[in-house]
């Protein structure tokens, strides 16, 4: 399967007229080599040429790591001496025919690239250009297969099955962080991977107005709307959820715009199918929030695609065009957000079927009273 997709690169790189693309450490080169490798101190760096081995540099002391790589790769190592490795770069892009760099195109990944990886490449060839590679590199995690369809069904399952085991220690009194703690135990004794796609987010009362608030040492109280986005990883895909509850009797309001946002969550799931675009999802929700008068209250795109990040392409968002196709999966979460008094917002994962939109997620979306 990585060998298939390392051809997809080939041919996507081949297409933007790019000579070669740079990745370090994150969600595109575990999916080219199925090999893991994380950001620190010490850079590596998978350079990919059409026609031509990939070359990985990388430290001697993940060298082993080589050879779980399904196809060949040819390997440039360094030890702890860091006034060496320049000229190990140096070797690698001669061995890509990438040395000097005159009139040679090297994609990057911008949101991913960190400047100490890319300083060593520009280095090893000086008079390259270095364009986006984004949208090349997009494309071959855009389209979900089965595998990964069925991962992100683990995950979403995961997720699910430790919220349920945290509602019943969510009480009056508690702290948002100490229900973010339990909800992370919760989350790996259900057989989620070790590193979480994001920090859960527990967020209750004029906290929950926040849309992306950190869990706080603020206590739940009666009257609270308390906020729940949280997910798993399996097998290196992702889910990413939210459901709002009611801490004890919540006010009419509160119980209004929780209804609201279900209705306008259930019209963006109900808007994707194969052939519509992303704005269609977006304005679906977003209709039912501004008919209803909270339409300033909703202040984000309706959603954005889920796998191996939380946030990939493609978005959700009233000007993106882009066509929704077979494997694309994505989220749902339209919210209301009412400043300094409560939120809501209620979050589903989708995947566009060869007919329809499938939601991954099915854990009840009314307000339930805890506390």
């Amino acid at each position: 399967m990585t060998r298939a997709r390392l051809e997809s690169l080939t041919a996507s790189l081949l297409r933007s007229k790019l000579d070669a693309v740079i990745l370090n450490p994150g969600s595109t080169l575990t999916y080219l080599t199925g090999a893991q490798f994380h950001l620190m101190e010490r850079p590596v760096v998978l350079l990919v040429a059409p026609g031509k081995d990939p070359v990985l540099v990388l430290p001697e002391l993940e060298a082993p790591k080589v050879d779980l790589i399904p196809y060949q790769v040819q390997a440039f190592t360094y030890g702890e001496m860091p006034s060496a490795w320049d000229k190990v770069f140096r070797d690698a892009a001669q061995a890509l025919g990438l040395g000097g760099g005159a009139g040679k195109r090297i994609g990057v990944e911008p949101r991913q690239l960190r400047l100490l990886e890319f300083g060593y490449v520009k280095s090893a060839a000086p008079q390259a250009d270095f364009p986006d590679a984004s949208e090349a590199l997009s494309q071959l995690r855009l389209r979900k297969d089965k595998a990964e369809v069925d991962a992100m069904r683990r995950a979403v399952k995961i997720a699910q099955d430790a919220l349920i085991a945290t509602i019943p220690l969510m009480k009056i009194g508690m702290t948002e962080r100490e229900l973010a703690g339990e909800l992370v135990i919760q989350l790996f004794k259900h057989g989620s991977d070790p590193e979480l796609p994001f920090s859960p987010i527990v967020s209750s009362g004029p906290n929950s107005a926040n849309p992306h608030a950190s869990p706080s040492a603020r206590k739940l109280q009666a009257g609270d709307l308390l906020v729940v986005d949280w997910g798993a990883a399996y097998g290196g895909y992702i889910s990413d959820l939210t459901r709002t509850f009611a801490v004890g009797e919540v006010d009419a309001e509160c119980q209004k715009i929780h209804e609201i946002v279900q209705e306008a969550n259930a019209a963006g799931r109900a808007a994707g199918k194969p052939g519509v675009p992303c704005a269609a999802v977006d304005i679906a929700a977003r209709e039912v929030i501004e008919k209803s008068g909270y339409g300033k209250y909703f202040n984000h795109r309706t959603g954005h695609g889920i796998g191996m990040e939380p946030h990939e392409d493609p978005y959700m968002r009233g000007d993106n065009l882009q066509l929704l196709e077979p494997g694309m999966a994505y989220t749902v979460e339209p919210g209301i957000y009412l400043p300094n008094r409560n939120g809501v917002r209620v979050e589903d994962n989708m995947v566009i079927t060869e007919t329809g939109a499938e939601s991954l997620s099915d854990m009840p979306r009314e307000i339930r009273v805890v506390g």
